[in-house]
């Protein structure tokens, strides 16, 4: 599919639209700090953000879910984050300006994402976009989240736009599994948390944008 004007833009989160990558981070250090571990190569992290709570606990601590201490480190995990939510965090480059060209042009725009609603809708109060965006949906929105397209299709019924005019962004193989199968034009955000030797060129996805800046870029030319 060759990408054409959207009359709507739907954006994934984490490693797409905002960097939340530092807190996590942040929060990992804390957690090996707590279980009195050695300090571990941030990388290792970066490449697990995209993974959830329990991605995120498993590579930190380096256990696995049939520990007996995993629950008790995911709560550690989910206080963490949500004690300090947004302090490490912020938009990608370019990407407030992005979203202020989509407000100009008439053009819709929101989030799609597999993180809760406890964490996303509070994120995105503290980012403060201008235009705000119309839609957040999470999982505690529907039965079935990313990659299953139901999401999409929500979030399309609700902005009252077809899907072959929506365009969604993603930085997660899943994202673009949930876009194609929906039936909305997709974009991969190559620079967001790929797993260690994953490629977005195997996505599938219509375009792929290197950088945010590219990302902003690519949209905009679309708008003219």
């Amino acid at each position: 599919m060759t990408l054409s004007r959207p009359r709507a833009v739907l954006f994934d989160l984490d490693g797409t639209l905002i960097n939340t990558a530092p807190e996590f981070v942040h929060i990992a250090a804390e957690l090996r700090r707590e279980a009195s571990l050695p300090v571990m190569d941030t990388q290792t992290i970066w490449h697990s953000v995209s993974d959830g709570a329990i991605g995120m606990v498993k590579a930190a601590l380096e256990i696995s879910t049939s520990d007996p201490s995993f629950e008790f480190w995911r709560q550690r995990f989910l206080d963490h984050y949500e004690s300090g939510l947004g302090a490490l965090s912020k938009p990608y480059p370019g990407m407030r300006e992005l979203i202020s060209s989509l407000g100009s042009h008439g053009v819709a725009w929101g989030i799609v994402t597999n993180k809760l609603a406890r964490f996303a809708v509070p994120l995105m109060t503290l980012m403060s976009f201008t235009p705000s965006a119309e839609i957040v949906l999470t999982p505690d929105d529907v039965v079935r989240p990313k990659p299953d397209p139901e999401s999409l299709l929500l979030a399309c019924e609700k902005l009252q736009c077809s899907v072959s005019d929506t365009i969604f962004i993603g930085d997660h193989r899943r994202d673009i599994d949930a876009g194609i199968a929906s039936g909305c034009q997709t974009i991969a955000a190559s620079y967001g948390y790929l797993a260690d030797g994953e490629s977005a060129q195997d996505w599938g996805a219509d375009a792929i944008a290197a950088s945010s800046l590219e990302l902003r870029t690519l949209i905009e030319d679309l708008l003219v």
